[in-house]
């Protein structure tokens, strides 16, 4: 039986409990894709990431993220939680981390306080943005167990977009985002109805709050009935936006997690570069865990 050290952490937020909780293992050297998957089923979070040596030397690791049922291409919290765990480790160089992933290089620079100390990141997604089809408001609608009046189009229908990893973007009235449910059922109808989405489907709703953005993300169909905070959702939400209009970049604030008691405040910008739309996001972390995990078959 072999053991493995991992760590937890509380992504995009300042307060132990809140945000939103990842497993970190920072050496997963050893491990098989069986056994990741297993251990990230264990832990039951959004996502369970392991770190290996990286296949480019010039590049701080290779990082594999699972959720409950899948390995996923990039993901947000993972990364900056990730970053936040190797950066405490001083595996950072003059505070930069570069991780190889399924979607490409994702570049994440360190956040420190006044005395030094690890305190979050931003990370940079590694791909543009990619529009997907666009669904019906209803549709979308009955997934949320909302109205279709309650979905707003008056800026864009609900599309599918993405920049590493894709989501179903849509923006919702205040009052709906707050009474919103996920219906299993529904995501199952409209994931079967639409062959584009190839086979995943994950619901971003958002809606403007001031000068800040409240948001929510429903993925029922991988294991997650709702998620307190989601990057890899927040930065093509930030290209998206930036599309909107003829600005050189855009920058928010994005609340969420609030109706699941775990409050979370991510950072998202997004720019015009040479071969698109580029975004990233950021925020703190806390650690909470540690632990070792056992992996292999048990003694006697």
């Amino acid at each position: 039986m072999a053991i493995y050290a991992f760590v937890t952490v509380d992504v995009f937020t300042t307060q132990r409990f809140g945000g939103n909780p990842l497993a970190v293992f920072p050496d997963a050297r050893g491990l098989s894709d069986a056994q990741m998957q297993a251990l990230a089923n264990e832990f039951n979070l959004s996502e369970t990431t392991f770190v290996l040596p990286p296949d480019d030397p010039a590049n701080t690791a290779r990082v594999r993220i699972f959720n409950r049922t899948h390995e996923m291409p990039f993901a947000g919290h993972p990364n900056v939680g990730t970053a936040f765990v190797l950066a405490k480790q001083h595996q950072d160089r003059g505070g930069v981390l570069r991780f190889e992933e399924i979607a490409g290089l994702v570049e994440i620079k360190v956040a420190r306080d006044a005395a030094g100390a690890v305190t979050g990141a931003t990370i940079a997604a590694p791909q543009p943005l990619v529009l997907g089809p666009c669904l019906p408001a209803d549709a979308i609608a009955a997934c949320a167990g909302l109205e279709m009046a309650d979905v707003i189009v008056a800026a864009h229908q609900p599309v599918q977009a993405s920049v590493g990893n894709t989501f179903v973007l849509a923006e919702v009235s205040a009052a709906a985002l707050a009474r919103a449910l996920p219906d299993i059922g529904q995501f199952r109808r409209v994931r079967a109805a639409w062959p584009a989405l190839n086979g995943r489907l994950s619901l971003y709703l958002y809606a403007h709050d001031g000068r800040r953005i409240r948001a929510r993300m429903f993925a029922p169909l991988a294991g997650t009935h709702e998620d307190p905070a989601t990057g890899s959702a927040a930065t093509p939400l930030a290209a998206l936006l930036l599309s909107l209009t003829s600005k050189a970049d855009v920058a928010c604030d994005i609340i969420q997690g609030v109706e699941m008691g775990r409050p979370s405040l991510l950072h998202a910008t997004a720019w015009r570069s040479d071969d698109g739309l580029r975004a990233s996001v950021g925020g703190s972390c806390v650690p909470v865990l540690r632990g070792e995990a056992c992996v292999g078959s048990p003694a006697g």
